[in-house]
């Protein structure tokens, strides 16, 4: 099977999932950021710890690689942040609202793609430090 169809069959169980469970929805997203509603975080946080057990349960198994944090990481992180609290959509969730009908989501699309090319523009101009796997 073409490895593109294996992760489009995953990604489409994924935003089944993450639209069931009302995850997809701006309003939620929104109640998240605003501290209305701590129903996101405990999923975010019973992710994170599930994680971490399962990570504590392979470190042996998988040798540990040497990372270095880039000038660029806080910034980034940032910027990531900031449009996914604006937006109410990361790149994954985005899609679960252009499947469900929101014209939004094509505003949040072309976000993305114009933040990529601006990482891409500046970085080549301005820093050139390691991207590590970003490809540039």
């Amino acid at each position: 099977m073409n490895e593109h169809i294996k992760y489009s069959i995953v990604g489409l169980l994924f935003g089944a999932v993450i639209t069931s469970i009302g995850f997809g929805d701006y309003n939620e997203l929104h109640n998240m950021f605003t501290l209305v509603d701590e129903r996101m975080w405990l999923s975010f946080a019973g992710g994170v710890l599930l994680t971490m057990i399962v990570l504590l349960l392979l470190r042996k198994r998988i040798p540990k690689q040497d990372k270095i944090i880039q000038p660029g990481t806080l910034p980034g992180s940032m910027m990531f942040g900031f449009g996914w609290a604006i937006s109410g959509a990361c790149p994954a969730i985005v899609f679960v609202h252009l499947g469900g009908g929101s014209v939004a989501a094509i505003a949040t699309i072309v976000g993305i793609i114009f933040g990529v090319w601006l990482y891409r523009y500046v970085h080549a101009k301005l820093f050139r430090w390691d991207t590590g796997s970003c490809g540039v």
